[in-house]
């Protein structure tokens, strides 16, 4: 029988966050799935307590910026306390062997079942939670526990490593730190021809600062004045959405950007099968905002497309520029813009991109290496219950 594992995680809800749900499915675990967002009423009243006490212990943590620093770390404590004790209470129900808590800012709240439980706590940090000012700055204290008390991180960059490790220094020994993309599933996407393919770009991602949607627009549109054909596909939702609209309408191309909304894999995959690239114009948003490693470019590389994005977080982890991909400056969009103009006149060049995208995410990006890379983490993490390695 599988080793128990104990996956904690915000929501299993959010359409963008595929990635949760891989890691709840393709583990080699048997592995139970504790989420913060789901209170069941007439489900088992521990799970409904725990609902509870992180709804209470995120109204504290948004309360104690405003009070003075001696209460505010009381309440801080208490806000990571009362989780902490009903996921212990969780843990002697379910007997798992290791836990594995997704995102920084979730994980401080539970911390405390280490010293209660023994149990071995990896923690699995994705993008804003080791960017963003408001974790990074008002959870620092908070973060210093945690990574104290972990014995392992997850991290999908080389430079959120360095973040994670340079939280660590309480640590009395040095903390393993697996660098790993979450991957994207070949037995989805797949079959992009580019070279076959309309002058048909494709983006993919919330409309929020950190995607850039707006600079994307300006990019294509900066293409679009000599290519009347080039047309241009935006997939997701987000409280930059509405400005995404006028500002297409202002730049003169509503006609040939299409707003597609929220698409599962399966659709995104087929788009992917009829477009001439992917656009990804990430950059670190107005309060520290960075994303990991987009899983929406893998996506495209393993799909065979390549890939116009920019140098930022993860990305060159993932794109070689001139070989996968054309990478630019965040926040050159005339740059971008010089870059679908090449896609979109020399589609062998786009095919070239493509198939070694293809084969360098079909080598070391998929959903299998990074399920085997922290299966192997969370085993050997297992073996030493009670130790921080």
């Amino acid at each position: 029988m599988a080793e128990r594992l104990l996956l904690l995680v915000p929501s299993l809800r959010a359409p963008s966050e595929t990635f949760i749900r891989a890691n709840a499915t393709g583990l080699p675990f048997d592995t139970v799935v504790v989420c913060a967002d789901e209170i069941p009423w007439s489900g088992p009243p521990l799970r409904t307590a725990y609902g509870l006490s992180i709804v209470v212990s995120k109204a504290l943590h948004r309360l104690a910026p405003a009070l003075p620093r001696c209460l505010a770390q009381a309440v801080r404590r208490f806000g990571t306390w009362l989780p902490s004790r009903l996921v212990s209470r969780i843990c002697r129900t379910e007997q798992p062997v290791v836990v594995l808590a997704e995102f920084g800012f979730h994980a401080v709240q539970i911390m405390e079942l280490v010293p209660a439980t023994g149990l071995p706590l990896i923690v699995h940090f994705r993008g804003a939670d080791a960017s963003a000012h408001r974790y990074l700055f008002h959870l620092k204290e908070r973060y210093e526990r945690l990574l104290e008390l972990s014995s392992a991180a997850v991290v999908k960059s080389e430079i959120m490593r360095k973040t994670v490790l340079g939280l660590a220094h309480r640590r009395t020994s040095p903390l393993p730190v697996l660098v790993s993309p979450s991957g994207a599933n070949p037995a989805v996407f797949h079959g992009a021809d580019p070279a076959a393919a309309p002058p048909l770009f494709l983006s993919v991602g919330r409309f929020v600062a950190k995607k850039g949607p707006l600079l994307t627009l300006a990019a294509f549109a900066l293409a679009a004045r000599d290519l009347p054909e080039l047309q241009l596909v935006m997939v997701g939702e987000g409280p930059l959405l509405a400005q995404a609209h006028q500002r297409a309408i202002q730049l003169g191309i509503a006609e040939r950007v299409r707003f597609a909304g929220l698409r599962t894999p399966a659709e995104v995959a087929e788009l992917m099968r009829h477009s001439r690239g992917f656009l990804q114009h990430s950059l670190t948003a107005p309060d520290g905002d960075q994303e990991g490693s987009p899983v929406a470019v893998m996506e495209a590389q393993l799909s065979g497309l390549p890939v116009v994005a920019t140098w930022h977080a993860g990305i060159p982890d993932v794109v070689i520029d001139g070989e996968t991909g054309i990478l630019v400056p965040e926040g050159d969009w005339k740059a971008m813009g010089k870059a679908i103009s090449r896609l979109a006149a020399d589609p062998a060049f786009a095919e070239r991109l493509g198939n070694r995208g293809r084969h360098r995410c079909l080598t070391r990006f998929t959903t299998g290496h990074h399920h085997d890379q922290l299966a192997t983490l969370l085993s050997r993490c297992a073996e030493r219950p009670g130790q921080k390695e």
